[in-house]
């Protein structure tokens, strides 16, 4: 994720690549450009999500697995538990309100701390013009996430500690009934596989849900908001690499990983897409490239032609053709949109580590929050193309660099929630 106003540039010292390869940086950028990595110092501290019982709540379901399409259609009995319950709609129904975090932690940015700052400052004031953000800070830092986020929409929070800004991944997924009713699912966040601390940030999902009084309840699985995708209608998309990944869910199968995220999202059909284990921290969060525009409406990030293939613009095609092959859990053929992806020798950022993610968007009450990396052509056609999708909202631009260079961006860093 990233956002405008970037504090690090090209003069940093821990910014800007070895004087060897100034050249090979721009016009070279291969396998681990998308790579995060962590700061010097982390420990894999945290509140370890206790696994009792999980074997039990998730088992597995008949299926037919369509190996072409890598979807996984459920059995009608299934499809009619999931009808009428708690399920996890859109990012664009009505919200009541957007949940975000404020960074404040040095052992985990250092010198970038300040830039990462600025770009959550910045998001949140650009989404508070069109709803309400509440804004978790930890209590030290609650005075200047105020002086920060100077749009009056935004409320600081300084009751719910926290370790990190990525409210997508610790924050709980808000769900509703049809009927007026919300409550929440936590998905046991533990660090991306325990590669950071999260004592704080494990208990954020629940806590969150204690502060509005609603009903919350723990999944069947250890994941992230970030690797699963929804279209509120019963069909849920997702990488194997970040959720059938021993650093999350050790000794669970694909049968019963399915059966917790459907009861969890109140859906009743995956679809797979491979992914990429261990090149960025989260194992190739599925938001970064693929979203669901509606029931029976996809967008997938596609490659820009004017970079070298590589790991990532492979599994960014591999994603839209699986997609475009798929069917949606009423049996209904997906319509994909694709996104083009910047030129990596035109955007502003230089890190190998930078998210260049158009895909990974925020959708709030009559905005879209996207981002633009500095590649005017590419930029320019990130808005048309959003624009077309989302004609009754405004699409707004921010230059969030300092969170693509801490691989994310704006998706990542925000939580909805919607509207009863």
């Amino acid at each position: 994720m990233d956002q405008h106003g970037r504090a690090d540039g090209p003069n940093d010292p821990l910014h800007t690549p070895p004087a060897s390869t100034p050249l090979a940086d721009r016009n070279a950028r291969t396998l681990d450009r998308r790579r995060f990595l962590a700061a010097t110092g982390l420990t894999a501290a945290g509140a370890a999500w206790a696994a009792t019982g999980l074997a039990g709540t998730a088992r597995a379901a008949t299926r037919a697995t369509g190996a072409a399409t890598g979807v996984t259609r459920r059995t009608s009995a299934l499809r009619q538990a999931a009808a009428g319950t708690f399920a996890v709609p859109l990012d664009s129904v009505p919200h009541t309100r957007t949940w975000m975090a404020w960074p404040d932690s040095t052992a985990i940015y250092g010198r970038k701390l300040a830039g990462m700052q600025t770009d959550i400052a910045r998001i949140a004031n650009a989404i508070a013009t069109y709803e309400p953000v509440y804004l978790l800070a930890n209590s030290a830092s609650v005075a200047a996430a105020k002086r920060a986020c100077t749009n009056p929409n935004v409320t600081v929070i300084g009751t719910i500690p926290i370790d990190d800004c990525w409210m997508r991944d610790s924050g709980p997924v808000f769900r509703t009934n049809g009927a007026g009713g919300l409550d929440a699912v936590g998905l046991n966040f533990n660090g991306w596989g325990n590669k950071q601390t999260h004592a704080r940030d494990a208990l954020v999902a629940q806590r969150v849900a204690a502060y509005l009084g609603v009903g919350f309840t723990a999944a069947g699985l250890v994941s992230e908001g970030g690797a699963i995708e929804t279209d509120g209608a019963g069909t849920l998309m997702a990488t194997r690499s970040s959720i059938i990944n021993s650093n999350r869910n050790p000794g669970m199968t694909q049968a019963q990983i399915e059966q917790a995220m459907c009861a969890a999202y109140g859906a009743s059909e995956v679809i797979w897409f491979t992914g990429i284990s261990g090149q960025d921290i989260t194992d190739d969060h599925v938001d970064a490239t693929s979203r669901f525009l509606s029931p029976g409406g996809g967008l997938v990030q596609t490659p820009n032609p004017a970079d070298p293939a590589d790991i990532w613009s492979n599994d960014e095609q591999q994603q839209y053709d699986t997609l475009s092959a798929a069917t949606d859990a009423q049996g209904a053929a997906i319509a994909v949109t694709a996104l083009e992806s910047p030129d990596y020798n035109l955007i502003r950022a230089t890190s190998v580590n930078f998210v260049d993610s158009y895909a990974n968007y925020y959708v709030c009450n009559g905005a879209v929050i996207s981002a633009q990396f500095g590649d005017s052509t590419a930029d320019a056609n990130a808005k048309s193309v959003l624009q077309s999708l989302f004609p009754g909202r405004a699409v707004v631009q921010l230059d969030i660099d300092n969170l693509g260079n801490q691989g994310g961006g704006i998706h990542c860093v925000t939580q909805p929630q919607p509207a009863p």
